[in-house]
């Protein structure tokens, strides 16, 4: 065994040719960057401030920063694990609910909600985004059924489509009844206006988690087939239901809190089974974990890099994760010739 110290205090531990990230160090990162998040920000705060009991500090902690970095946290590890649970039950590495366009029919599900209700509460949002949701994981799950080339590059190609098409008809919409603008800067994915009774509804995202990982060795056996996990005595249909319901909603629940967060459910899935495997049960602490910790990462370098402005964390991410996702294509191909 072979212990590889890299920098940022990540460790490597390289065991018969397999390298893997031990946990506690994904979570001494996470405290780390914690930490840092609630003191970076345009009003000053640092820890003495918090041993003096000054209340305008206080209430900045509290009412700012505070749900901030929980709403970062949760929205990182629940995206993750919905790209972790799609990748395996559609068992393509490049399927997440960015690709599978399940974002972009929970969007056009909010828009509608806006039209047909101007005055329409959080719930009855919600509820049209998951229902929509839903309907799109289904349907690009119909699709797959019906495509016989299933090329690991072409399958998220039709889910980009399928999601491009959808979203033109949301951007229509919104043109149409004049929301655009309120549209573009509500889904862009900005925790900047994440505030103390803003972002409880990601707390829903908890439970669902727990859910996943309880059917998580049954998610593992979906992945390997429908007939193969049939055989095995698995009810299929059931499991993959469970497994798009868990995605529409938490995926609806971020789009409403925080916005999209493009490639999050794509890349982290994806190294995490570079070095932990394709058992969802064992993998899906690390994807959790790591999840939180690049959202905290960009949250970060998107309010440092022109400070005291900011940078949206959706397009960090989004600039991040397609330079990660392009390197995982490059390298797919690096293997296979």
């Amino acid at each position: 065994m072979i212990i590889i110290n890299v920098g940022g205090g990540v460790c490597f531990v390289v065991q018969g040719g397999y390298c893997s990230m031990k946990l506690r160090y994904l979570l001494l990162m996470l405290i780390i960057l914690s930490i840092s998040s609630i003191f970076i920000g345009v009003k000053e705060l640092s820890p003495l401030d918090l041993f003096r009991f000054n209340e305008d500090e206080i209430q900045t902690l509290y009412i700012s920063r505070i749900p901030r970095l929980i709403s970062i946290v949760l929205a990182g590890m629940s995206l993750s694990i919905c790209g972790l649970i799609m990748q395996q039950l559609t068992r393509n590495k490049f399927v997440s609910p960015t690709t599978a366009g399940t974002m972009d029919w929970a969007r056009l599900g909010v828009i509608i909600a806006i039209v047909l209700f101007s005055s329409a509460g959080i719930v009855v949002k919600i509820l049209f985004a998951f229902v929509f949701a839903l309907f799109g994981s289904f349907l690009f799950v119909k699709i797959l059924d019906r495509i016989k080339f299933k090329d690991a590059i072409f399958i998220p190609l039709v889910g980009m489509m399928l999601g491009s098409v959808v979203s033109a008809i949301s951007t229509f919409m919104a043109y149409q009844y004049n929301i655009i603008q309120n549209v573009n800067a509500w889904f862009e994915g900005n925790f900047s206006l994440v505030m103390k009774g803003r972002y409880e509804l990601l707390f829903l995202s908890i439970p669902l988690v727990i859910i996943a990982y309880l059917f998580a060795n049954k998610f593992t056996l979906a992945g390997m087939g429908e007939s193969f996990s049939i055989n095995l005595g698995l009810n299929y249909k059931r499991v993959v239901n469970i497994g798009l319901i868990i995605v529409s909603i938490i995926s609806s629940v971020v789009i409403l809190t925080v916005g999209t967060l493009p490639f999050l459910g794509l890349i982290i899935p994806n190294i995490v089974s570079i070095y932990r495997g394709d058992h969802l049960k064992n993998s899906l602490p690390h994807t959790a974990v790591l999840g939180a910790v690049f959202v905290l990462f960009c949250d970060i370098a998107g309010r440092l890099v022109i400070y005291p402005y900011e940078i949206s964390v959706g397009l960090m991410v989004g600039i991040i994760g397609s330079g990660v996702f392009l390197y995982l294509l490059l390298r797919r191909k690096a293997y296979a010739s």
